[in-house]
């Protein structure tokens, strides 16, 4: 690091979890952060800020007007613009030295695959199950730890599952496929409030930070919080040995 990223990274380096050693991992790091809306974008901007070498945002999306209720990468100036061009503009403005790229096409079969290969963790910012199926399914298959968010009318929920841990579960056992699939919640068509997806997405890039970083203890089960009453539940997750993706 040359003196300007010295002082650009100075308060986080002078943590003793991170200090030199795990911003200089932070930097050589490379996140997959899959899609780039409310959850998507105070994630991309927070791995910018804090210095993530990488990122790649994928999304297929263009911004719309009801979009600017919460998710704060974009702009009225953005309206119509793909939604991962315009998140990648955002997060280069906070942070011009990090790599970012841009995916607009959704990201399917070998080309989900090949870009999660790639990365150092995951993080599903989409609001789809089918989505974050595959998107399960492509991290255990690579070996790459997946953070999982959720965000919906005044509740909010983060899990982190990580393959390299042989006891760990994976999204699949949490929601089983097939089981609940037809009642799947979108914003579109339910609502949610503004500052809830910001909750979530800052403490899915807290979570990606320490995995790429070292810092700390990975969140473990499935954390849920009340919008409405301000409260946070814990939840131990175990692995399902009939889990159709990790069972067996």
């Amino acid at each position: 690091m040359n003196d300007e990223a010295l002082l650009r990274y100075s308060r986080q380096i002078m943590l003793e979890q991170i200090d030199i050693d795990g911003q200089e991992r932070l930097l050589a790091g490379h996140a997959l952060v899959v899609g780039a809306g409310g959850l998507g974008s105070p994630v991309a901007l927070y791995l910018a800020a804090a210095g993530l070498g990488r990122l790649t945002l994928a999304d297929d999306d263009a911004v719309e007007l009801s979009n600017l209720q919460r998710q704060i990468a974009h702009g009225t100036a953005d309206l119509g613009r793909p939604k991962a061009e315009s998140a990648r503009e955002a997060a280069l403005a906070v942070n011009p030295d990090c790599d970012v790229r841009a995916v607009t096409e959704r990201l399917a079969a070998e080309a989900l695959a090949a870009a999660v290969a790639e990365a150092d963790v995951v993080l599903d910012c989409t609001d789809r199950f089918e989505s974050r199926y595959a998107i399960n399914a492509a991290c255990r298959e690579a070996g790459v730890p997946l953070v999982s968010g959720a965000a919906i009318r005044f509740s909010g929920q983060l899990a982190v599952f990580d393959p390299r841990d042989p006891d760990g579960p994976c999204y699949a056992c949490l929601y089983p496929p097939g089981e609940g699939g037809d009642e799947e919640l979108r914003c579109a068509e339910n609502g949610v409030v503004a500052p809830l997806v910001g909750l979530v997405g800052c403490f899915q890039a807290l979570e990606a930070l320490k995995l790429v970083s070292g810092a700390g203890r990975v969140h473990q089960g499935l954390s849920t919080f009340d919008g409405l009453t301000g409260q946070w539940r814990h939840f131990r997750v175990p692995r399902d040995p009939a889990c159709p993706v990790c069972g067996g």
